[in-house]
């Protein structure tokens, strides 16, 4: 089973779902984007967003593939570029950090770690620019927005709650911390395949 994940950019935008394709409850401010949504022009609203943060900021988001099928994606950005943020009642996000918005695994490839894997791509890319950690703004009870996070999917891939809230607390992982985790576990499957080999001329997989 082959994987790989690749910047989101508008080449590859068609991959995501078509309800994510045409969501906007990050990307505008909440009157905004329901203006949008009536008017049906969420898809076209999203690229512009795309676009726009792509040419002022760079990269905003990972797109995983499973032999070659679109199988997740995530969305992040600095926290002004995402005026829904501003509206949580455990905003704002901290200055070091960029907002993990969304991410989503599909159905049918939930279970096999993408998850864990799309939030280490994340923190790979913010790491190499300079950010320290991503954070993002939970939901947890009875009813939890679709376009939000819940706050134990988080807590299952290493976030931390930096600021609690009866609906929606605010999360952080360090990027660092995150990189070196997966490198350890890297390093001590490389070293436990190795030292089964025989032949030290071949390199595990």
């Amino acid at each position: 089973m082959g994987r790989r994940v690749v910047p989101l950019t508008l080449d590859n935008l068609s991959d995501l779902p078509n309800t994510c394709r045409s969501c906007v409850f990050w990307e505008l401010d909440p009157v905004s984007g329901r203006d949008a949504q009536d008017a049906g022009k969420g898809e076209l609203e999203k690229e512009g967003w795309i676009s726009a943060v792509l040419l002022e900021w760079g990269s905003c988001g990972r797109v995983a593939y499973v032999d070659d099928r679109p199988a997740g994606f995530v969305l992040y950005a600095p926290p002004a570029y995402v005026p829904r943020g501003q509206s949580f009642p455990t905003s704002p996000i901290a200055p070091d950090a960029v907002q993990l918005m969304v991410s989503r695994v599909l159905p049918e490839f939930q279970g096999q770690g993408l998850g864990r894997v799309l939030v280490q791509s994340v923190a790979k890319d913010l790491v190499r620019r300079g950010f320290r950690a991503i954070e993002a703004f939970g939901a947890q009870g009875r009813e939890v927005p679709s376009c939000v996070l819940p706050a134990e999917h988080l807590l299952a891939v290493g976030f931390k709650t930096v600021r609690p809230h009866h609906r929606y607390p605010r999360l952080r992982l360090e990027a660092r911390t995150t990189l070196s985790w997966k490198e350890d576990v890297e390093g001590a499957l490389e070293r436990l395949l190795g030292g089964r080999r025989k032949e030290p001329a071949l390199r595990p997989f």
